[in-house]
């Protein structure tokens, strides 16, 4: 055999084997985030994550669901959870309270009184907004479950979206990365700061309504007057998310606070007995629509507790708190008048003093 004959033979060899072991499986094609998160439903029940997720606030109101309805009255937010009864039937509270069932997994030190077998609840809660929360706030969910955006998008996807399996992990992945995408965010400002930049400041107010309701969220102390600063207790730091120095409980820069929503439960959710067994062994007992991030660490001192929301943005995410039970700013600084008069009198807001707060969260991009 001649050497060029030789050396053609050896160049066929690859080709020949590649052919041997059959068509070689296509890697499938990365999709875009903006489509997952926009169309895509994932073989589920119809639902996407703009479904309850708006371009405009992140969330869904009781005004957009009405107009969702309006629309279409088979609109896949009335699906599953978004229904009365978890199964599809009924849209009453979608309309009018813009909750969903959540099932949740208790801890294994906490039953439930009147149904001790159960291991699982089902609460009702509005929808976590999107709007800065990705890219700015590590804490996911208002009970704090989740870890990542990744395991979020996977849990939404399956739980709320009713996926038959789980998506890709590139698709997960696509869908993270676009969450931290510039239309998440409330302002120039706020955006900058996520790519690196300076902390967004304080607005410094036009109007002496806004210049009043400014001295709320200052991180100083005045004796002269104790309710300077009486926000930023608890809204600090370059969101307004997190407690600060002036306050000896919660520790600093705490994430997860009480303000007495389940307690006074406006919302008017089924009450509900928790039973926890402590480490010494004894048990307490917690009456409450909705114990929160004691869900999640089986603690009893957490009870009750939820996320602090970040304040940039808040006049476009309502509504408010973890059950939706305050529809306006207005409603939710009325909360906060009745929660200082129970935690201390002299912090309850005047009327006047209510209108400068909300005046000052419109600022807030």
């Amino acid at each position: 055999m001649n050497t060029q004959r030789f050396l053609g033979l050896v160049c066929l060899i690859p080709l020949i084997a590649s052919f041997s072991q059959g068509p070689r499986a296509s890697t499938p094609p990365l999709r875009d985030g903006a489509f997952l998160f926009d169309q895509e439903t994932f073989n589920g029940n119809g639902r996407t994550c703009l479904t309850c997720h708006s371009r405009e606030t992140g969330t869904v109101s009781p005004v957009e669901a009405q107009r969702k309805f309006a629309l279409n009255r088979l609109d896949p937010l009335f699906r599953h959870d978004g229904s009365d009864d978890g199964q599809g039937h009924g849209v009453q509270r979608m309309l009018t309270e813009a909750t969903i069932l959540v099932e949740i997994p208790l801890p294994e030190n906490v039953t439930l009184a009147d149904n001790p077998l159960a291991r699982t609840v089902t609460v009702r809660r509005g929808i976590p907004s999107t709007l800065n929360t990705p890219a700015l706030d590590p804490v996911l969910m208002m009970d704090g479950r989740e870890q990542t955006l990744v395991t979020q998008a996977r849990n939404a996807i399956r739980g709320h979206g009713q996926a038959p399996v789980n998506p890709p992990d590139h698709d997960l992945e696509a869908i993270a990365k676009f969450e931290l995408s510039d239309r998440f965010f409330s302002s120039d400002a706020v955006k900058a700061f996520a790519r690196g930049g300076s902390e967004p400041r304080l607005p410094q107010g036009a109007t002496e309504s806004e210049k009043r309701g400014r001295t709320f969220f200052e991180d100083r102390a005045d004796p002269q007057n104790i309710k300077v600063g009486s926000c930023a207790l608890c809204h600090s730091g370059p969101m307004l998310d997190r407690t600060n120095h002036f306050f000896p409980i919660p520790p600093v820069g705490a994430r997860f606070q009480s303000v007495a929503v389940s307690e006074l439960n406006e919302a008017k959710n089924p009450i509900r007995s928790f039973v926890f067994r402590n480490p010494d062994g004894s048990r307490t007992t917690i009456m409450s629509p909705d114990p929160g991030r004691a869900l999640i660490t089986g603690k009893v001192q957490d009870a009750n507790m939820f996320k602090i929301s970040p304040l940039r943005g808040i006049r476009r995410t309502a509504p408010y708190f973890h059950d939706n039970s305050a529809r306006t700013l207005e409603e939710v600084v009325a909360h906060y008048s009745r929660f200082f008069q129970l935690f201390n009198p002299n912090l309850a807001l005047t009327s006047q003093e209510q209108a400068d707060i909300v005046a000052y969260l419109k600022l807030l991009d």
